[in-house]
């Protein structure tokens, strides 16, 4: 089973849109290998389009992270709220249709709590100049841990509701 077999495409998108306008980070939901299922894009800042747009930090730094991420979302079968390796949330909610997993809710592009770019390691990985990165980093927004588990329940409920809709 896949996302689509629950809802049109478009609907997920509209569900995407609806989280980057509402919270203003980068959402997307992804399949079981980990790939955004829409093209939908809403940068949370000007440092991710810098670091996706090298292979070392798409491959070394985001894809890792939501990797990692979505394995501990879906073996604990509850949404997962970490930072990345360049100190920036991810947060992942599984979604299972009964015992099976069909894929992930994605949000990232914040500071968590009082958390700060790690622009020494982006560089090490990227060579992007530290000093760029220092730029693109300012004005990063922060989210706290308590809102970034109400959007993760958010998604959560929107999710349950979705399966049991699909389930009749």
């Amino acid at each position: 089973m896949k996302l689509t077999d629950l809802m049109p495409l478009e609907k997920w998108v509209a569900i995407e849109k609806e989280i980057a306008d509402t919270w203003g980070m980068d959402a997307n939901f992804f399949d079981t290998k980990g790939v955004r299922i829409s093209t939908h894009k809403n940068w949370a800042n000007r440092i991710c389009p810098e670091i996706k747009a090298t292979d070392k930090g798409q491959s070394f730094i985001c894809a890792v992270a939501h990797m990692n991420v979505a394995t501990l979302a879906k073996n604990s079968r509850e949404p997962v709220i970490e930072e990345c390796d360049g100190g920036l949330i991810k947060l992942v909610v599984p979604v299972f249709v009964g015992e099976e997993f069909v894929g992930a809710f994605g949000a990232c592009g914040f500071l968590l709590d009082d958390g700060e770019v790690d622009t020494f390691l982006i560089n090490k990985i990227t060579d992007i100049e530290e000093a760029t990165l220092e730029s693109l980093a300012e004005g990063i927004r922060s989210i706290t841990t308590e809102d970034a588990r109400r959007l993760a329940d958010d998604i959560r409920c929107r999710v349950e509701k979705i399966v049991q809709e699909h389930q009749g």
